[in-house]
């Protein structure tokens, strides 16, 4: 077999199908995939339970006060808001497993349609605030930590504290007043496409995004300063470092930050669940036709279609985002490699 194998220039299938049940990466993804079933289905159930015990259904918000009780039974049948509750779960759920996730209640709409068009805007928002949040967050935590209480430690403490101390619907209006009204550096409000002007696309989105990820900013630094500091003065491969001569910043980059990112990735990686709260309030406010404002007309609406659809799309991405947290996990520290492939 052996033989054949070298003589053929290659692994045959039998030796690949041996190989990739022996990859911890590709096992930690088969468990966290069969872990997070059992998750979506009770995310799907309590929102479809909560949307249940407002008051009000979808009829009524879609009719009004004005609408006679014929008519909004009328509507009910039509909208299939009469049958039992897990009727209509059992149908929705049905068909989600197909694929479908269902009709919006309010104009008929395709939900996926819906999010088709309005998921790539809140994606680049949220991107665009993540990126630029970890970013200032690795080179403002790296200079803190170089010199513990020194000027850019305290400057750094000084606003990552004022980020954690500004709630994102006080900051964007402080924001838009001193970049849109004051100086007119960015648009207030409105959204330009990427494929339009990528210039305006970016100044249409870094308010928003600067609203969103300046708190994360303030957790992100305080979060790898204090470890950084911690290892530059406990840690034992630290002073082995120093004494063999290694340059202070090359000890600080390659050994204390590398350390301190695994805290890091783990908070990034639970982040996404909560910014779902943070678009909703945001997108509104400077107008960005992403799933925030869609969300928070669907809740007004009792568009339960709509709502499952937005809360399916961010549960998967929520567990997407802690399964590449995982995988990252092994690819900074050999051993956790080690450890997954021997059991």
């Amino acid at each position: 077999m052996a033989v054949a194998e070298e003589v053929g220039g290659g692994p045959g299938p039998g030796t690949l199908a041996r190989l990739v049940p022996a990859s911890p990466g590709l096992r930690l993804a088969g468990r966290r995939v069969l872990a997070v079933i059992p998750v979506l289905w009770g995310v799907t159930l309590l929102t479809f339970i909560v949307m249940n015990m407002l008051p009000g259904d979808a009829a009524e918000a879609l009719l009004g006060a004005n609408a006679t009780p014929a008519e909004v039974q009328q509507l009910r049948v039509q909208l299939h808001l009469n049958e039992p509750f897990w009727v209509r779960y059992g149908n929705w759920l049905g068909g989600l497993l197909k694929g479908d996730l269902g009709t919006s209640l309010a104009n008929g709409e395709n939900v996926t349609s819906i999010l088709g068009q309005r998921l790539p805007v809140t994606a680049e928002l949220l991107l665009y605030a993540f990126v630029a949040s970890i970013a200032l967050a690795l080179a403002v935590a790296v200079l803190a930590a170089r010199r513990p209480n020194g000027i850019a430690d305290r400057l750094s403490m000084m606003v990552s504290m004022v980020g954690l101390s500004t709630a994102p619907f006080v900051l964007a209006p402080v924001l838009v007043y001193l970049f849109a009204v004051k100086v007119h550096v960015f648009p207030a409000i409105g959204y330009v496409s990427l494929s339009q002007s990528p210039v305006a696309n970016i100044k249409s989105l870094t308010l928003p995004a600067a609203t969103i990820g300046f708190p994360l900013f303030g957790v992100y630094t305080r979060l790898l300063r204090a470890d950084m500091v911690e290892q530059m003065q406990r840690e034992d491969y630290i002073v082995t470092a120093r004494a063999k001569g290694v340059a202070p910043w090359r000890i600080l980059i390659r050994h204390a930050l590398r350390n301190s990112l695994f805290g890091l990735i783990t908070l990034v990686g639970l982040n996404f669940g909560v910014l779902i709260g943070a678009v909703a309030i945001i997108e509104p406010i400077f107008s960005l036709p992403g799933i925030g404002q869609v969300l928070i007309s669907s809740i007004n609406n009792h568009d339960l279609p709509v709502v499952e659809g937005i809360v399916v799309v961010f549960a998967v991405v929520t567990v997407l985002a802690n399964l590449f947290a995982d995988l990252l996990y092994a690819a900074l520290d050999p051993r956790i490699r080690y450890e997954r492939a021997a059991v």
